[in-house]
Order: structure tokens, then sequence, then C-alpha cells
């Protein structure tokens, strides 16, 4: 009943995992990145041969590297520009890009997960250019979302493995979807799949006024849930508990632990919901209830240390860091959590809210401004 959203294509070759090279970026060299990705799709006419060779190397990497080479020798390729999509790929021209924490974390090394030089973002909303062999339910002037956990999403182009591309809704625009394709799924994940939040349950959510946050505490709200919130300002507090928040705690003022216990009556929550990471992770711990539940999906504060697994024991409590890409590795299962997750966004479960929007040159910015939390709601790049 779905079939205008998610089509299935023949199933694309999976490619081997990358290499990992041990190295660092800083949000300048990653708008350099940027600049590379952007030049990836034009003549290198007039061009130095210096910056050429930059490209050549951006060019090669991730999914149908090895097709973009056979396409330059082609006669009439122009070199630099993306090829014509091989069996099972897609061309896309990209139209608007999500920038998430987990870019952040793989720009300075915390996740590994990239070969530099590399173009990073995970996800990306764009309109079909061509269709490569093999391939079905998708039709150049289609517009498309896709996450890619194989990275090279902070370009104007690309070629997209087909069976990682979901038709979009008519009512969801480019930049609203690009707000809240990662984040609307990981949402969906979260509190549909790695926890069911059943209505009459106590939940903490932290960093309540970021993107992410924002949409787990609606959409908790939505499931009947008692949410309490932390947030770090005044203003940032408004903004959870306009998004439907019970409690909002200001973490910089009080005690987020103490006044969970004194709101509660000593018992806790049933399920905590925590991308902050290393500052909050014991907190969060200790404003469990019995049989309560850790989900810790995130590190903006930095990686969580290790731990005694004997601090679980003491009201018999679960711990668990899920990353989204485990849980759509099928056709099948992405497609599930996608109309769901769509389901909920055309609903106004969980609307967009785009706090910063900025050309792909300035991803550095984006980034910049993403780990210094200056600003609410989703960062969008345009191309």
């Amino acid at each position: 009943e779905r079939a205008h959203r998610v089509a299935r294509p023949a199933p694309a070759e999976q490619q081997p995992a990358p290499t990992i090279e041990d190295r660092r970026i800083s949000g300048r060299q990653l708008a350099g990145v940027a600049q590379v990705a952007l030049r990836v799709v034009q003549s290198l006419a007039g061009i130095g041969e210096q910056v050429a060779g930059e490209v050549e190397r951006a060019d090669q990497i991730g999914p149908g590297a090895d097709q973009r080479l056979q396409d330059r020798e082609r006669p009439g390729a122009v070199a630099g520009a993306v090829g014509e999509p091989g069996a099972g790929e897609l061309r896309v021209r990209h139209t608007a890009i999500g920038v998430n924490f987990h870019d952040t974390y793989v720009r300075s090394g915390s996740y590994r997960t990239l070969p530099l030089p590399g173009i990073p973002g995970v996800e990306a909303v764009g309109i079909v250019e061509r269709v490569g062999p093999g391939v079905e339910g998708f039709k150049p002037g289609d517009r498309i979302a896709y996450i890619n956990e194989k990275y090279g999403g902070y370009a104007e182009a690309r070629l997209l493995p087909a069976h990682l591309a979901l038709h979009l809704p008519s009512t969801l625009s480019d930049l609203d979807a690009g707000a809240l394709t990662v984040k609307g799924l990981t949402a969906c994940l979260l509190l549909r799949r790695v926890h069911a939040v059943r209505a009459g349950e106590k939940v903490l959510i932290h960093a309540a006024a970021g993107a992410m946050g924002q949409l787990l505490v609606r959409w908790a709200h939505r499931l009947g849930a008692t949410v309490f919130a932390t947030a770090g300002s005044a203003a940032k507090a408004r903004i959870a508990a306009e998004c439907g928040a019970h409690h909002v705690i200001r973490y910089r003022e009080e005690d987020f632990v103490a006044r969970v216990k004194a709101l509660t009556g000593g018992t806790g929550v049933d399920v905590v919901y925590d991308g902050v990471g290393a500052d909050t992770f014991s907190g969060s711990l200790d404003c469990l209830a019995y049989l309560g539940t850790l989900v810790n999906f995130g590190q903006s504060s930095g990686p969580v240390p290790p731990f005694a697994v004997g601090r679980l024991a003491v009201r018999s409590n679960t711990l668990i860091r899920p990353l989204l890409f485990h849980y759509i590795r099928d056709r099948a299962s992405l497609e599930a959590l996608a109309n769901e997750a769509f389901d909920a966004m055309e609903s106004g479960v969980l609307p967009a809210a785009i706090g910063l929007t900025l050309p792909l040159s300035r991803a550095g910015e984006a980034h910049t401004a993403l780990e210094s939390r200056a600003t609410s709601g989703a960062i969008v790049l345009t191309p």
C-alpha cells in the first residue's frame, strides 16, 4: 500500500568494508573536503594539475569507484565528472544534505570508518538523473532520500546503490527530508524498536532541545509517556516544554539525577535516551528504576569510558548502544522503518525543525555550530 514510497530495486552487490587510516581532520579541513566534493561534478578545464589530483583521489572513494574510473576511460568522458551508473546504481543530484553528529565523529577521528581523503555524509536528498541496468522501481526525475554507511553525502552528485534509495512522500519537502531522514528513522528505531515506549512509562531524554531530542520528546509524548527532559539554558528549556516535555531540568543549574529522583518519588525512570555520552552516562544509570533501560545512542560530549558492568546489577538494569545501520541491513527492514517514520512525519508527530541552513561549501561551519551546541534543530547543507 506504500508502493509510491518505497520501491524494491534489484539488490546491489555489497562492497567490502574499506580499510581505515589513523588520521584526523578539523572542521576547517572538512570545508576543503567539501570543496573537493563539489568539484567532482564539474569539468576540470582550467584547473591546475594539483587540484585535479585531489579530485581524482576523492572520486575513487566509496561504492562505484571502479565504475567511475572505467567511465573516465570511455570516449567522450569528462575528467572529474560523475559517470554513468553501473548495474544496480542510480546517478543522483543532491538537493539537500543532512548534517549529523555521526559526521563530526567521522571527521574528528572518533569514528575511524572513512578512508582519507574521503567524502563524509551519511544522508542526502536528491533527484534521480540516470538509472543503471537492472534497477526497477526508479526513473529519472524521482525524488529520493537515502542513508549510506559508506558515506559520500557531502557532494553535489553521486552514484548510489539503488537498494538504499527511498521514494519521498509528496508532502515532504527536500529540505525537510534532509533534516528528518536519519533523525526520523533513528527516532523510530529508539522509541519503537530498541525500547518500545508504552503509555504510562517514565522517559528521560537528554539534550531535549536538539534536533534529535525534539523528535524524541514529541513522539514519546504522543505515545503516552511521562517525559523528563534535560536542557542547557532557559531558551532550550522552553523548546523542550513546547515539544511536550512534562518536566524540564536545566542541568547546568541543578543535579539532574537528584531532580529526577525527587520528581519520581525516588523510583526513577523506565528508560533513558542518552545521546550525550561521557558527561551524562553515569547519571543516566543512576536515574533508572528497577528493570530500567539505558539507551546510549550518541557521544556528543565524548565516548563513554569503561565502567564496571556490576553497576547494572544494582537494579537489574539493561544497557544498549544501538547503531541505525545495524537495524536497516536488509531492504525489508529499511522499508519497514522508513514507512513508519514517514507516517510519523506526514501526521505531524515528527515535524522538521531546521535550525540552520548553509551551502555545502561551508560544511566546516556547520560542524562547528553542531559541536558547540550553538543552534537548536537540524542543520541542512544545500549544494
